[in-house]
């Protein structure tokens, strides 16, 4: 059996919430936030749709059978350090967008076989 190294860091989770067909200059939202963290070098992010969900405004967005396209609430997630979470925060600032985020502590790891 391989032995595996596990090592582990201290950093942000960053997640921004939108709905799936939220725009920033004629692009979809989500589409916009993975290509600003992509240009910034950042380790990666990743989208998540879900199913039903409300937001501040109270309207009830879900997925419907009549509905595969529709407005489903979307949820955009990254693991960075902290300065990559606070200069990602501030290009969206930067650019105006109007979104919610929120930001945690978290401790992430990688398992990786030993050589």
């Amino acid at each position: 059996m391989s032995e595996i190294n596990h090592t582990t860091r201290q950093g942000t989770n960053l997640r921004f919430f939108m709905t799936s067909n939220a725009k920033h200059k004629g692009k979809l939202l989500y589409e916009w936030l993975l290509e600003l963290a992509h240009d910034k070098r950042l380790a990666g992010g990743s989208v998540y749709r879900a199913i039903a969900g409300f937001g501040r405004h109270g309207v009830l967005h879900e997925e419907t059978f009549f509905e595969l396209a529709g407005d489903q609430p979307v949820k955009v997630e990254f693991i960075l350090t902290d300065g990559e979470a606070d200069a990602l925060l501030e290009s969206v600032i930067e650019a105006g967008v109007e979104l919610v985020y929120e930001r945690s502590q978290v401790e992430y790891g990688m398992l990786t076989k030993a050589s």
